[in-house]
């Protein structure tokens, strides 16, 4: 039996804007100069509290024999940190997040703090709000994606992050290693189903998107309505063959479907390699509008069969394909923080060798924000930052008259190619593709 949890919210009106200066430089959710336009920090305070989830009676796949061997259940509990609208009082104490990953074999995790602007316990703002729930990378954490989930809950959206709690992938077997293709989806439709009938009218519990990274990209687009093949590469490695029942025709295939997805992102989306975990039947029964993000030189979730091939494979749904050039797999993770900058595998986790990753992330914020505006809140004037006028940045134009300021946007309309919200030599390496649902 699933237990129900209910998380109190008092509903008062919204905040004043963040303002960036000395106390909140070096967080990551507030951009940059350079930063396109939709970037920035809506218009609410941030509250932030964590809550602890449990699905009852789930199958211990990272500890169940192989082959046909019967897996024992376990309760499997999921911490969920929650970032929400909120009237924030003046000089009230912003959190400090902390987190860990796992050190270069054979060193031990690493652990890390990160500045926020979200304050802890703060009263809730308003109501009905759309709901957005994170899978975070394998043997990430939600404390590594605070540029995303702040910078949501100031533009009016309730995220919510999940603690997937991995194995550590440098240490365990290749059959361990895979427990996550059978967990991730599973908790992501678990805690969303928790939320929806918890968070009372803090949201519209019609009104979800899923946000993924890496695993977590496999693990949105499963539960966002990608179905497993049943001859999928890792079907043979997850323990009791608990995978094979949640593929295609299997008896647990609903257990890993979200009903009621309005839009899903994925960054560098895993599941592609070898061979694809949903093939193209899988891809084809996506319908929800998707938002695709990777590097084309991903060296780990190739670029060709990871999001470009979702892109392809995925007919069904309308779908915007964001590529950056020469770009590597570090691209939906906070700045590295001080304490992850003393070795270069640790840098790595966080930050691409040639872009800066705070560049990265105000571009993922701008894209985001625009697709799920346009998806969650039906508000067409932000199609016109998708609907870009040429598909390579580097080939966009705007002649701006004279006099305009040098930061100034670029309006996109007619005449102009340079993406629209992006300002003058600052669109440069990326593509933007888009393809319509097939009739």
């Amino acid at each position: 039996m699933i237990r129900r949890l209910v998380i109190p919210f008092l509903i008062l009106m919204t905040a004043p804007v963040y303002a960036s200066g000395p106390k909140t430089a070096g967080v990551p959710s507030i951009p940059e100069a350079d930063a396109p336009e939709l970037a920035a920090l809506g218009t609410y305070g941030i509250g932030f509290r964590s809550v602890l989830l449990t699905h009852k009676s789930q199958p211990d796949v990272e500890n169940g024999g192989s082959g046909g061997i019967a897996v024992p259940l376990v309760d499997r509990s999921l911490r969920v940190d929650i970032w929400y609208p909120a009237t924030v009082k003046k000089g009230a104490k912003p959190v400090t997040y902390s987190g860990s990953l796992w050190g270069e074999p054979p060193f031990p995790p690493v652990y890390f703090t990160q500045k926020g602007i979200a304050v802890g316990g703060a009263k809730a703002a308003g109501s009905r709000h759309p709901l957005v729930i994170i899978s975070h990378g394998y043997s990430n954490n939600p404390a590594v994606m605070t540029w995303l989930t702040e910078n949501l809950a100031s533009k009016g959206y309730v995220v919510a992050a999940i603690h997937h709690r991995d194995p550590n992938p440098y240490v365990v077997s290749p059959g361990i290693r895979t427990a996550p293709n059978f967990n991730r989806p599973r908790d992501i439709v678990f805690v969303a189903d928790q939320l929806r009938g918890s968070l009372g009218e803090l949201i519209d519990p019609d009104n979800v998107a899923l946000i993924g990274y890496s695993q977590g990209g496999y693990g949105v687009l499963t539960a966002g309505g990608a179905t497993l093949d049943p001859q999928g590469p890792n079907m043979g490695l997850v323990a009791g063959g608990a995978l094979q029942k949640s593929a295609r025709g299997g008896t647990d295939a609903e257990t890993v479907k979200l009903a009621g997805v309005r839009a899903i992102v994925a960054l560098a989306p895993a599941g592609g390699a070898p061979s694809s975990a949903w093939g193209a039947e899988g891809l084809a029964a996506l319908t929800a509008p998707l938002l695709l993000i990777q590097g084309d030189s991903d060296a780990t979730v190739n670029y060709t069969t990871g999001a470009l091939a979702v892109f392809g494979g995925a007919v069904n749904s309308d779908r915007t394909l964001l590529t950056y050039k020469q770009a590597g797999h570090s691209i939906a993770l906070n700045p590295a923080p001080r304490e992850m900058r003393g070795t270069v595998w640790d840098m790595d986790w966080f930050e691409d060798p040639i872009w800066r990753q705070d560049r990265i992330n105000a571009i993922n914020l701008h894209f985001i924000t625009a697709f799920l505006a346009v998806h969650l809140r039906k508000d067409a004037s932000k199609a016109a930052y998708l609907n870009v006028g040429i598909e390579n940045s580097d080939d966009g134009e705007w002649n701006a008259p004279a006099g305009t300021p040098w930061g100034a946007y670029s309006p996109g309309g007619a005449g102009v190619t340079l993406w629209k919200g992006f300002q003058r030599r600052h669109a440069k390496g990326m593509m933007l593709q888009h393809l319509e649902a097939a009739k």
